[in-house]
């Protein structure tokens, strides 16, 4: 079933999950693992990333493969730098033959140390993507990334939703955002897009901070910004009990976050697992998302 469906379908506040394919064989088991623990939350649809520059195209395959015979909608992300039309269409129909109805489309990052330019390439833009992916295959679902601010090579606020409008319009079926911490920044991110005539699902993306150093880390990664008032309590909060009072610390943010999204009309809300089931069980719990509505 395509995500479009089950979105249109959907009456009450929902969760989504995202996973990463562990990088070594031997980790399988232990992600395995996690991934049954939450299914307790029955949720909507799980994602599996892909890997900058594609580099885990077959481990997302298969991780894929494994999610759907354990009765999970499941959607792989897709990215296509340095991809050709040969490549993207040979992954489409080996996802769809592992029962795959879904795809994130993404533009990616190029490889490391590579000198990939857009210009001359079948793919210069995610929107490409999607064209492609809903002209080949127009029975599959179609999401895409979006960013309440703007993704770091954009120019300004404005050309940053006018690129995320034109994903949407080129076939997409809904966008999930970047992570943020700022409520706000989705709320004016979907009254814009509203604006420019895109009216398909916006689902807001959480990932909780586990300690200080990773958020750090995640600041620099992602481009994401953070409320200066935010930062300090989490400094204080790593200065006086270190890494769990931290992680406590953001998980009360977490949830304050989500309960505010849904309160303000999100459709439900995607977590960011990190391979991990205690915090997003957690949070869930707190905020009162149970198998029951969040089906």
């Amino acid at each position: 079933m395509t995500l479009a469906v089950k979105l249109a379908s959907c009456n009450s506040p929902f969760v989504s999950l995202e996973f990463f394919p562990p990088s070594e064989t031997e980790a399988l088991p232990g992600f395995f693992k996690v991934v049954d623990e939450l299914k307790v939350l029955n949720p909507l649809f799980v994602s599996v990333t892909y890997g900058a520059g594609g580099s885990r195209q077959d481990r997302t395959l298969a991780v894929t493969r494994e999610l759907v015979q354990r009765g999970l909608t499941t959607m792989a992300h897709l990215t296509c730098v340095g991809a050709s039309k040969k490549s993207i269409a040979a992954f489409l129909k080996d996802l769809q033959e592992a029962g795959v109805d879904n795809v994130l489309a993404l533009r990616g990052d190029p490889p490391q140390n590579s000198q990939w330019q857009p210009n001359g390439s079948d793919f210069q833009y995610a929107s490409d993507l999607v064209r492609f992916i809903r002209k080949t295959r127009p029975e599959m679902g179609i999401g895409v990334a979006c960013y309440p601010t703007p993704h770091p090579q954009s120019d300004s606020f404005a050309l940053d939703r006018r690129y995320t409008a034109e994903k949407m319009a080129a076939g997409a079926d809904f966008a999930i955002t970047q992570l943020f911490f700022d409520v706000r920044e989705y709320l004016h991110l979907v009254d814009e897009l509203r604006a420019l005539g895109i009216a398909k699902p916006i689902i807001p993306g959480i990932l909780t901070v586990q300690s200080f150093a990773s958020l750090r880390r995640i600041l620099s990664l992602s481009g994401a910004s953070i409320p200066g008032k935010l930062y300090l309590q989490m400094e204080e909060a790593d200065k006086k009990g270190g890494a769990e009072a931290v992680r406590e610390a953001g998980l009360i943010f977490a949830c304050q976050e989500v309960r505010r999204l849904l309160d303000a009309g999100a459709p439900g809300v995607h977590l960011y697992t990190l391979n991990r089931a205690d915090i997003c069980l957690e949070i869930c719990r707190r905020v009162g998302l149970t198998a029951k509505n969040a089906s």
